[in-house]
């Protein structure tokens, strides 16, 4: 069993070599980058990837291309701000060493934020399926959240899969307009309309459910930052989808 690694890029100078040196159980780690103009594509290089480029089709069809263009059908598909944990890695060298029993894995993804792990706030185990057959599985989703659908059995691994996401509030605040406008996008393209009582009710209600129900409590000061952070995420999601929406009533 050969193992392509696809990871898609863009100026991702500062991630890209931890996500690279923890591919050792890859034979081939294949990077495609979509126009970076920082140190991305010099830096995978020099620690032994494939650089491709292709212009930026969004998430889903810019990690399908990666895929295709891999030379091994299993496809061990990161982000430039994930790596594998030594105990994950030796679950994928097992399953190569016994061969694969299903067409996918999922594995669960465990998160820093602000320097901290997270544990609770629905942020954890958050399983993601990124190791499978390209021949029986493809990335689906048009705007945002975009994920590994599997037509055939799925396994689950038990190590996890390390996210490095956001080292301060400024970053993640980048980061909440950048992806609430997907959302949004594809909030009004299925929905349309957006109903006032929805930036009404869901953003108090997320943070609810984030600091409370999920634990969130639990997570320290990062626990409280992340359930403010979800509820705005959903009020700016639904402001931007309303006057995104062709039938928006002022």
């Amino acid at each position: 069993m050969n193992i392509s690694a696809t990871i898609i890029t863009f100026n991702e100078e500062r991630n890209i070599a931890r996500v690279i040196e923890s591919l050792r159980c890859c034979e081939e780690i294949l990077v495609l980058d979509s126009g970076s103009n920082d140190r991305t594509c010099e830096i995978a290089m020099k620690f032994g990837a494939r650089v491709e480029e292709a212009s930026w089709h969004g998430y889903a069809a810019q990690k399908n291309i990666a895929a295709q263009l891999a030379k091994y059908d299993w496809i061990l598909s990161l982000d430039a701000d994930e790596s594998l944990s030594e105990a994950l890695e030796a679950e994928i060298w097992q399953i190569k060493k016994t061969g694969p029993r299903h067409d996918g894995y999922t594995m669960p993804r465990l998160a820093q934020y602000l320097g901290r792990w997270i544990l609770h706030s629905g942020w954890y185990p958050d399983r993601k399926v990124r190791l499978f057959n390209r021949q029986k599985a493809k990335w689906v989703g048009d705007f945002v959240h975009e994920s590994v659908e599997v037509e055939g059995s799925v396994g689950h691994l038990k190590s996890n899969l390390l996210h490095f996401t956001c080292d301060s509030l400024s970053e993640h605040v980048r980061s909440i307009d950048t992806y609430t406008t997907l959302a949004a996008q594809e909030i009004a393209a299925r929905e349309g309309q957006v109903p006032f009582t929805k930036l009404l009710i869901d953003p108090p209600w997320t943070f609810l459910k984030t600091y409370l129900f999920q634990l969130g409590f639990l997570d320290g000061a990062e626990g409280l930052t992340i359930a403010y952070m979800a509820a705005f995420y959903n009020f700016v999601k639904y402001s931007k989808a309303r006057y995104m929406s062709p039938g928006r009533k002022s």
